[in-house]
């Protein structure tokens, strides 16, 4: 890796950091495509380098939540009870079966853009506070298990989908958030971990890029600390509507690439 592609790295891990971080999303998802395409990672070596940078990024933004007494409770415990197991699975699943980004960029485009729009009307059109269905403790975990799967496959953190389901069903942000980032953290590590080991028996680009992910996930320390201090001062209108658009951009990214 050379001078330009870290600093590039370091930039993008900055500025995507510091917009998701309010809203409880790490950023990995919007990092992954600047990985394949702009700083050519190899696959499958990109998915535990976006791991590493969840790592490395991740403490950032859980600091400013701790210290602002944000952090674990009930929902936390229930995201990464789900997360990590997933995480080791997926890893597994990317390892040996390889599925292809095709097949990643379909299914993420058609969850996360209807699911943008959904969180769009629901913020602008509100549901009354007796009609809100809040997801039961089991399909809480159940749905952190299935987003795990994805990030040890793909290497995204989960906040990015777990995010929106969890505030359109009408869990706060505030809440919502640093259980996002908490679970992203602990699942992240597991899973780089076990890419770690997993190239010991594999053959092919495994392990992460190491320097590069350092490289991405300094920008998302830095960006996270500031999106994390920012989140206080927002509206819950707004990081409603921050989610939201992310989810739809996302979304909207991946079917112009699968459109191509």
């Amino acid at each position: 890796m050379d001078w330009s592609t870290g600093l590039l790295g370091f930039a993008a891990g900055l500025l995507i950091s510091v917009t998701t971080a309010p809203v409880g999303v790490s950023g990995a998802v919007f990092l992954l495509p600047i990985q394949v395409s702009v700083l050519g990672v190899p696959s499958p070596a990109v998915t535990p380098t976006n791991l590493l940078y969840n790592v490395v990024a991740g403490p950032g933004a859980l600091v400013r939540h701790w210290r602002a007494g944000h952090l674990g409770g009930p929902l936390s415990r229930r995201l990464i009870a789900g997360t990590v197991p997933g995480v080791v699975i997926g890893a597994v699943i990317r390892v040996f079966a390889v599925p292809g980004p095709h097949v990643f960029r379909l299914l993420v485009a058609a969850l996360l853009l209807p699911l943008g729009l959904w969180l769009w009307l629901r913020t602008l059109c509100p549901t009354p506070p007796s009609v809100l269905d809040q997801p039961s403790p089991h399909t809480t975990t159940s749905l952190a298990l299935a987003v795990g799967v994805a990030g040890g496959i793909y290497g995204i953190g989960g906040g990015s989908l777990l995010g929106p389901i969890l505030v359109g069903r009408g869990i706060p942000v505030a809440t919502v958030a640093p259980a996002a980032l908490a679970s992203t953290f602990v699942t992240s590590v597991v899973g780089a971990a076990t890419y770690a080991l997993l190239s010991l028996a594999a053959t092919g680009d495994v392990a992460p890029d190491w320097l590069l992910g350092l490289s991405c996930g300094t920008g998302g320390l830095l960006g996270g600390c500031l999106g994390a201090r920012l989140q206080p001062y927002l509206p819950e209108t707004a990081l409603r509507l921050l989610l939201g658009t992310l989810a739809t951009g996302i979304g909207a990214l991946y079917t112009v690439q699968i459109l191509r």
